[in-house]
C-alpha cells in the first residue's frame, strides 16, 4: 500500500489523541523542549509534519516551523489548528520535496523515516535534509530499535504494547528488513478498529552510515528526548546529526 493511501481521511480523523498516547504531556513536552533548544533561535523544518502534533506547540514556543507532508487529509487536519501563514506546508515526499529557504533544524519524529520503504529512499531523505540546512545545521531523527532479540525461531511477531482496549504488535520480515505495525482498538460494543503501517526498519549503525553519505556527523544519541543514556536495552533513540560548519 502506498503511504498516501494509508494516511487517508479516516486515518487523519483518528490520528489525534489529545492528552494521551503520543499526545500525552510527558511525551510531547520533552520533545518540544529539546527541538526548541536544538533550533537555537533559527527556523525549523519538519519532514512528515502530519497533523502538527509537534509543529504546533513548537511554533507556539516561538520557533518558525515549516513542514513537508505527503498526505492531503493530514494537512487538512493540521489546518484546523494553524493556518498557512503560521505553519507553511509543502505537499510532497519528504525524500525529494523542497521547502523554500534555509533552516537551522530539520527533524523527523516518531519513527517516520521508516515509512520510506527502501534504503535508497531513506538515504535520499538524509540528502534532502542536508540540502535544506545551513552550515552547522542539525538533522534530528527519533526511531525505534527493532526488537529482533525477542523473536524465537519461527515466530514472526512481537507485542510491544498492551493496555485494556488496545494492543499493538509488529510482524517482521527479517530477510527484507521490513516490519508491519498493527494497532487494534476494541470498542465497548465488542467491535475492533484495526490500523496497520508498513516500515523498513533501520539499525542505528546503518542510520549513521546514511548520515555520512549525506555529509553529516553524529553529534549525540540518547534513549529519549529527555536525554536518557542510550544502551543495548534501549527500545528507541533520538539521534542528532550535524553538518560541518
Amino acid at each position: 500500500m502506498r503511504q498516501e493511501d494509508l494516511w487517508n481521511a479516516d486515518a487523519a480523523r483518528r490520528y489525534d489523541t489529545p492528552g494521551t498516547g503520543m499526545f500525552a504531556p510527558e511525551v510531547l513536552e520533552p520533545t518540544v523542549n529539546r527541538l526548541a533548544a536544538l533550533a537555537a533561535g533559527g527556523r525549523a523544518l519538519e519532514f512528515a509534519i502530519g497533523t502538527g502534533r509537534v509543529a504546533v506547540p513548537l511554533a507556539e514556543r516561538g520557533v518558525p516551523v515549516t513542514g513537508i507532508e505527503l498526505s492531503g487529509p493530514m494537512i487538512d487536519q493540521l489546518r484546523t489548528k494553524a493556518d498557512e501563514a503560521t505553519i507553511p506546508v509543502v505537499r510532497g515526499d519528504m525524500a525529494v520535496a523542497t521547502a523554500p529557504g534555509t533552516y537551522a533544524l530539520v527533524y523527523l519524529v516518531y519513527n517516520t523515516i521508516s515509512n520510506l520503504q527502501t534504503q535508497a529512499e531513506q538515504v535520499a531523505c538524509f540528502r534532502n535534509a542536508a540540502r535544506h540546512l545551513a552550515p552547522g545545521g542539525r538533522f534530528v531523527i527519533e526511531l525505534w530499535v527493532p526488537e529482533l532479540r525477542k523473536l524465537p525461531p519461527g515466530q514472526p511477531a512481537t507485542v510491544w504494547h498492551y493496555e485494556p482496549g488496545y494492543i499493538a504488535l509488529d510482524t517482521y520480515d527479517v530477510l527484507h528488513q521490513r516490519a508491519v505495525s498493527h494497532h487494534v482498538r476494541y470498542e465497548a460494543d465488542g467491535r475492533a478498529q484495526v490500523f496497520f503501517s508498513p516500515h523498513r526498519y533501520i539499525w542505528p549503525a546503518e542510520l549513521d552510515l546514511m548520515a555520512q553519505l549525506a555529509g553529516f556527523e553524529l553529534e549525540s544519541r540518547h534513549a529519549d528526548w529527555a536525554g536518557a543514556e542510550f544502551d543495548a536495552d534501549s527500545r528507541s533513540h533520538v539521534s542528532v546529526y550535524r553538518l560541518p560548519t
